[in-house]
């Protein structure tokens, strides 16, 4: 049975005392990566797991690990995770003492906070008015303000008129920051740089907050040019007691999504850090706190620091604050959950190493980091690092929820230790079937300016000509590993211990021993001499190569061989794994060749195919702003759709009038799907 019991702490003060029995079952209100995170701790603390999973997930490896699991819903989300009624009522039927809410979802919703204790449920987060005092960020603000806590110079006021808003900005002076009340992640956020285009920006920031949060209200802020974002790990019990845990620097940032975050932060002395730790403790007591949570700042270029808002929840990069002090944050919020005390005083909080996490999508970034969807076709960790993840081999990437793959983590003796230990993890880290983000990630680890210390909001931006540079010509050796791939997979069911072109079907098939491998641009000719030596010519050049240690891998989706390659007194291993329009070689580098299919076109020729708007991704068209007949100009907005939590905007590519229309508002759509036809330039 679940006691809760509460005494008045003080006329002035939010802070609710909390005395449970202890916790034997828990239900966790998330999915993936965070579900699993939150359940083995569960499982080491001897507590029992109860999976909530929509039809997207029924399969899926969270709801599999837990010890019991119950279906609440539909794909998406609406109908699924952010169900509180529903999921109120499988803790119930399943007789959970708890729910803890990971990150997203439900977090930082302060009904469902007190819904849970309506229901005689601990809410593993704060207390429910800390969630509505920092979710609201103009409330936020003022309550820092009062706490002596340096905020940014801003508007936070509830006039939400938009001419208002506009006169507002001017006063502050551009650029401003326009910020949504609710939220975070970086949804309803952007940035007006000058007076022409702050409508527009106004207008798209609230469409994405009202669909994310259901409120569209705005606050204004400064924006600081060549910001850094460091935030610090804070806890509080429900006895008035509040740590800071360090701070992370999350400045790495795209479309305001962090990528690579590290603890703790560089470039800071001990006195900077411990100024930042006791605001983030002066923040979290201005509200009562109780629990986890991360209080956000912006950095100045002259070392000053300026409340942003207060995550009200576990952070995606909780990881790397573990790492450098050895504490379990999800044990510590079990204990602050059944009313004990935090387990450690400031003085005692260890500050040891350096940790890096980098985060993993399913993302082109070669096609402006548009997310992908689809199925992990092949899936490899490195063995020595941290994985966070919530998918395997075999798995679908949705379009209904967040594109992360996974978090991987490093620690090393100091920075550069750990920088040099998360590049060679994400060296072994391999991704088949769907685009990702790795290749991206180590220019921005392994960028010199990077490496110095070098960080700040607007890195990538700055630096992106650069990063985008992942894809370099083949070398030779990665042609020669690429062709032999290519032909051990032609013959895979012969690959034997006699050798890996005995009695091979590629070659027998044809009459003779010489074939002409494609390799997009790149001919081989490769000739047998005997069952592990090839004689190939590449580019002019003949080589010898010897090729053994093959070994079939049979439990993978998809034919996969691993084989050593000897060729000019050098020697190399590798991986060749077919997919169905492709196939991966990880050696001397990771590389993915196409195979050449036939173009089809079904009822447009390819000069028609420039006359068409289509769908970069999976997702659900939100608005259609034009009609057929319509005349529109260059960069005119033509359809707005949403996909993977984020909000798209299709324009028209140039001057022309609008043909016919091909999408409607709520329906998904498939990539690549045409959504609006052009008849001719005018």
């Amino acid at each position: 049975m679940l006691l809760v019991r509460l005494r008045n702490v003080g006329a002035n003060s939010s802070l609710r005392m909390f005395s449970t029995e202890r916790i034997n079952r828990v239900l966790i209100a998330n999915r993936g990566e965070i579900a699993l995170r939150v359940m083995r701790t569960a499982k080491k603390l001897g507590i029992e797991t109860i999976a909530v999973y929509s039809d997207a997930d029924v399969n899926s490896m969270h709801t599999k690990y837990a010890d019991r699991a119950y279906r609440i819903g539909e794909a998406s989300p609406l109908k699924s995770y952010l169900k509180m009624e529903k999921i109120i009522e499988v803790a119930k039927e399943s007789g959970a003492q708890a729910i803890h809410p990971g990150y997203g979802f439900l977090s930082e919703n302060a009904t469902f906070a007190d819904m849970c204790k309506d229901a005689g449920v601990t809410f593993m987060g704060p207390p429910s008015q800390a969630i509505r005092d920092m979710g609201m960020k103009n409330a936020a603000k003022k309550i820092m303000i009062n706490a002596k806590v340096p905020v940014i110079p801003g508007y936070n006021g509830s006039n939400q008129e938009t001419d208002f808003l506009f006169e507002e900005a001017k006063k502050i002076g551009f650029p401003v920051m326009i910020k949504a009340v609710f939220g975070g992640g970086g949804k309803g956020m952007r940035i007006a740089w000058n007076e022409q285009e702050f409508i527009e920006k106004l207008e798209s920031a609230r469409s994405e907050s009202a669909k994310a949060f259901g409120n569209s209200d705005m606050i204004l802020e400064k924006f600081v040019e060549r910001p850094r974002h460091v935030e610090v790990q804070v806890f509080g019990d429900t006895h008035g007691n509040y740590v800071y845990l360090w701070e992370r620097d999350c400045s790495l940032q795209r479309r305001h999504q962090k990528i690579i975050e590290e603890a703790p932060a560089p470039g800071l002395d001990m006195h900077t850090r411990q100024r930042f730790g006791k605001n983030a403790v002066d923040a979290a007591r201005a509200v009562g706190y109780v629990g986890a949570g991360t209080v956000e700042f912006i950095m100045d270029k002259h070392g000053n620091e300026f409340f942003m808002e207060m995550n009200t929840r576990l952070q995606v990069e909780h990881p790397i604050t573990e790492a450098i002090t050895g504490v379990d944050l999800v044990e510590w919020q079990f204990k602050v959950a059944q009313g004990e005390k935090l387990p450690l005083s400031q003085e005692e909080i260890p500050l040891r190493g350096h940790a890096i996490e980098t985060r993993i999508y399913a993302e082109d970034t070669e096609a402006g980091f548009m997310p992908t969807a689809g199925r992990l076709e092949h899936l490899e960790f490195p063995k020595n690092a941290r994985v966070d993840t919530g998918v395997e081999e075999g798995d679908y990437v949705t379009v209904h929820y967040d594109p992360m793959i996974a978090k991987i983590i490093t620690i090393g003796s100091d920075r550069n230790n750990a920088i040099w230990l998360m590049d060679k993890a994400l060296q072994q880290t391999h991704i088949g079937g769907l685009c990702n983000n790795i290749k991206f990630v180590r220019s921005c680890l392994t960028h010199k300016e990077f490496v110095a210390g070098n960080v700040y909001t607007d890195f990538i931006a700055d630096h992106e000509q650069e990063l985008l540079k992942t894809k370099t010509p083949p070398t030779k050796e990665a042609l020669i590993e690429a062709a032999i791939g290519r032909l051990l997979l032609s013959s895979f069911n012969n690959v034997t211990s006699k050798g890996p072109f005995h009695a091979s079907d590629y070659f027998r098939l044809n009459h003779h021993a010489k074939e002409t491998i494609k390799l997009e641009e790149n001919k081989v000719e490769a000739s047998i001499i005997d069952n592990e030596n090839l004689l190939l010519k590449l580019n002019g050049e003949r080589l010898e190569i010897a090729v053994k240690d093959v070994q079939r891998v049979d439990d993978t989706l998809y034919p996969a061989v691993t084989f050593t390659v000897e060729s000019q007194g050098k020697r190399w291993k590798s991986k060749a794994i077919q997919l169905p329009d492709s196939i991966m070689i990880y050696g001397t580098e990771e590389r993915k060749w196409d195979i050449p299919q036939e173009t089809v076109f079904d009822d447009a020729s390819a000069a028609e195919a420039g006359l068409e708007a289509r769908s970069p991704m999976p997702g659900v068209i939100d608005k259609v702003l034009v009609a057929a007949g319509d005349a529109v100009r260059t960069g005119q907005s033509l359809v707005v759709m949403t996909a993977m939590k984020m909000e798209y905007v299709i324009k028209a590519p140039f001057d022309c009038v609008i043909k016919s229309i091909s999408c409607i508002p709520g329906k998904n759509v498939a990539k690549n799907a045409i959504l609006v036809k052009f008849d001719k330039e005018v």
